[in-house]
């Protein structure tokens, strides 16, 4: 993925004032050259963070700048309830039927296998990155986890690789997540800058009993909150606090479940007849999209024999066929996704492949933390909105505090301003 950001003739490495490493698209004028009065917009996902876990005690920083602005108690995140296609909702503003980008992991029918969504070519529109850098303005991402990385590849003018990265995890602690925020904004100050924080999603799915590294995750709660603070204090030190908005929210929440609650849809969809042999599945944890691999004209009867035996199965909540029209996934989501209720989890090809109990994905996980802080006048102070909130609604917002307009064919979400 590194190579592909390398490989672009515009780029150049650039080292960082903390011994960081950025990719910069040549030519770009440095902080230097930044007009001082310019609006910024800060967007920090707290990846896999509950709405009840910002009222834990454990993170007086973010409390107290959710309560300072603009709160949305009501947030969501939005199907699937994954990462990668609520990361690319935030700088779209487009349901994934646009996008190209339905789940973190899809059964690619062109390569014959299931893989992530890590490539730059698999977002498929405009970003409200791409916008912004037409309009003059730079932009930054600062992604801890490697397939964020890659999926938005060299769109941004300034783009730090995440590093050094844990092993199994693939993700950069918050710790130099922030060092490489904090500097990206001290050497090029860029209008836009998008981060992403791994720790706290990361160490809800790496507890393997399900008890044993809660304490972890209360620990990681903490430093993050830490780590956010040291961000907001560089806002204010570097004087750009009262030209900018500071966009907070998770991209979808977390649910746990015990190893006797685990679902494989493997075997029950092999032992039928007409399925044997014809449906692979992209597992995401909380959710499987199963894909119909047989002959077109027998699709429609595929349908509905792998929904009726999806939902025959313990621990599923509800199976849809892909083309319902709420869920607004497109093609590469498949034919039926399933979603298991809470606290259970899928795990396919087998009851092996998905060994944690930390998952998302499913409906549990829909609700999120989202508000807006900042000194910029544009942001409401004191201020609990009633409106419901999405992960799509985040460029638009962005778009219109800058005044950058919106794709063609509209945002899917609407700006909360």
């Amino acid at each position: 993925m590194s190579g592909q950001i390398r490989g672009d003739r515009r780029t150049f490495l650039k080292a960082g004032a903390a011994g960081l490493v950025f990719s910069t698209v040549a030519g770009t004028p440095g902080r230097a050259d930044a007009a001082r009065s310019r609006k910024r917009a800060y967007v920090l996902v707290i990846d896999g963070c509950r709405p009840d876990e910002i009222d834990s005690g454990l993170t007086p920083h973010l409390a107290a700048l959710r309560d300072g602005g603009l709160r949305f108690p009501q947030a969501s995140s939005m199907p699937v309830m994954e990462t990668i296609p609520n990361h690319v909702m935030m700088m779209t503003g487009l349901r994934p039927d646009r996008t190209g980008v339905p789940a973190n992991s899809v059964y690619d029918r062109a390569l014959g296998e299931v893989r992530d969504m890590d490539r730059p070519s698999d977002i498929r529109c405009d970003t409200l990155i791409g916008r912004l850098n037409r309009r003059g303005h730079t932009t930054g991402t600062v992604l801890s986890k490697t397939y964020l990385y890659g999926v938005f590849g060299g769109r941004a003018t300034h783009r730090w690789e995440p590093s050094p990265t844990l092993p199994i995890t693939e993700h950069a602690p918050d710790v130099f997540t922030i060092d490489a925020a904090i500097t990206m904004l001290e050497e090029f100050d860029p209008s836009l800058m998008f981060v992403n924080l791994g720790d706290i999603d990361r160490f809800g799915h790496a507890d393997l009993t399900g008890t044993t590294l809660r304490l972890a995750r209360r620990l990681a709660l903490a430093d993050t909150d830490l780590q956010v603070q040291r961000f907001l204090d560089a806002l204010e030190a570097q004087g750009v606090w009262e030209q900018s908005i500071v966009i907070v929210l998770a991209d979808h929440s977390m649910d746990w479940s015990t190893p006797d609650k685990v679902i494989s849809l493997t075997g029950p969809l092999a032992a039928d007849p007409l399925l044997a042999g014809n449906v692979q599945i992209a597992d995401n944890g909380g959710a499987d999209l199963l894909y119909w691999t047989g002959p077109e004209a027998q699709r429609a009867a595929a349908v509905g024999r792998m929904r009726a035996i999806a939902r025959a199965q313990d621990g599923v909540l509800a199976a849809y066929p892909r083309t319902a029209p709420w869920l607004r996934l497109g093609p590469e989501a498949g034919d039926v996704v399933v979603f298991c209720k809470a606290g259970w989890r899928f795990s396919d090809p087998d009851l092996f492949a998905n060994p944690i109990p930390g998952n998302h994905g499913h409906p549990a996980t829909r609700s999120i933390p989202f508000f807006i802080g900042g000194g910029h006048r544009a942001v409401p102070r004191r201020t609990a909105s009633s409106r419901v909130a999405r992960t799509i609604d985040v460029a638009p917002t962005v778009a219109a505090f800058f005044g950058a307009g919106a794709p063609r064919g509209g945002y899917d979400g609407r700006s909360l301003l």
